[in-house]
């Protein structure tokens, strides 16, 4: 398997000119800024791994004029902060990102949801969306954009919810189809990214896709920008070339004693120290949002997998039973054959129960719960039961 090792790259945060990229974009058709992010490799920083070529495509293929580009700034996920950082020190380039994408899908307007945690950002990303919109009038482009707040639910990280919320409607998630690329925000076709996306598509316009198919793997193409957290001497945002084994991040990242690293946050895996060398961060392996917590021998898995099945029984939305249900049981559950009211057999049971939501569920949030759950509870049985 193709392994790139572990290496720094400086390319999220890299100043740029953002009107002579603007510019450059501007100057191509839609298919040929279309065709560089399809030849990047590019796929969605949100954890999904959509091609964004593809995504951008669907959408500007849809005849309707009237279209959106949305950026997902709500970065709900547990264990992940380099949103926040991107949008403190590169808003220009989240910005100009939208404005490549509307000029590819032929959407006019963008509107970025913010998470509500995230407020105490808004008088400067004020002050650069001003600077912004009047390089983009010097250009000669018209594009516009808005601010939408969130309110510290879980489930708007969740692309229809979070039309929903910006529609002034409760959070819950749409059926699907239709997709957001013909019927998205206020029904009109949309292309909804993550912050990291946006900005990562302005960089392969600004230095060409040829660059950046150099990064990474065949299957994970580029960089990511990792939120470092845990037992961690250097907990922080680091941005690092994709392909790397858990190992070789652990030899940077850890501490000498790391025995587990939850990857992607409350919904994604946990691998144990056994899997550390044969197991790949990117879309081959492991795929990630941007969170890595590392954990040592002084933490009780356990309490670890209690913790993230408290949060996703407080965070479902409700909606659907799988779900609504299912995390209750799970946490129930675990909470019983950890207390002796159950026999350890009965943890079969809950990870078929987990399995159950993953097919079941309405989105992503129910459809991920068994992650964490399943890789825990089958690395770290002992730890559950004693």
């Amino acid at each position: 398997m193709e392994n790139k090792g572990l290496n720094k790259v400086d390319l999220i945060f890299e100043k740029i000119d953002a009107k002579s990229t603007l510019e450059k974009a501007f100057a191509m058709t839609s298919e040929q800024i279309i065709e560089q992010v399809l030849e990047s490799g590019l796929k969605g920083r949100g954890g999904a791994g959509f091609p964004t070529g593809l995504k951008w495509k669907y959408t500007a293929a849809e005849k309707e004029p009237e279209k959106y580009i949305v950026c997902n700034a709500d970065e709900g996920e547990p264990g992940t902060f380099k949103d926040r950082e991107i949008l403190d020190k590169a808003a220009y380039k989240v910005y100009g990102g939208m404005a490549i994408a509307g000029k590819a899908m032929g959407a006019r307007k963008g509107y970025i949801y913010l998470r509500g945690e995230y407020s105490y950002l808004l008088p400067q990303l004020y002050i650069e969306l001003y600077k912004f919109h009047k390089l983009i009038v010097e250009i000669g482009y018209d594009f516009n954009i808005e601010y939408r707040m969130g309110s510290g639910a879980y489930i708007c990280g969740e692309e229809s919810a979070l039309f929903e919320s910006i529609e002034g409607f409760r959070g819950e998630p749409r059926n699907k189809p239709p997709y957001p690329t013909t019927s998205g925000l206020f029904a009109k076709p949309t292309s909804i990214n993550n912050v990291e996306t946006l900005v990562t598509a302005m960089m392969i316009i600004e230095k060409g896709a040829d660059m950046y198919v150099k990064l990474g793997t065949k299957d994970s193409r580029g960089s990511k920008v990792f939120s470092i957290s845990g037992d961690t001497p250097i907990p922080g945002i680091f941005e690092l070339e994709l392909g790397m084994t858990v190992q070789e991040f652990v030899n940077a990242f850890g501490d000498g004693d790391t025995k587990a690293v939850q990857v992607g946050g409350a919904s994604g895996f946990c691998v144990p120290r056994k899997k550390f060398a044969e197991t790949i961060i990117g879309f081959e392996g492991v795929p990630t949002g941007g969170s890595m917590k590392l954990f040592n021998s002084s933490r009780s898995m356990y309490n670890v997998l209690h913790n993230y099945l408290e949060f996703f029984t407080e965070e479902s939305c409700g909606q659907c039973t799988p779900c609504r249900v299912g995390c209750q049981q799970l946490l129930k559950g675990v909470e019983m054959v950890k207390k002796g009211d159950s026999k350890s057999a009965y943890l079969n049971e809950l990870v078929k129960l987990a399995d159950t939501m993953k097919i079941a569920s309405k989105c992503g949030l129910g459809q991920s719960v068994g992650n964490a759950f399943k890789s825990i509870v089958e690395n770290f049985r002992e730890e559950v039961i004693y």
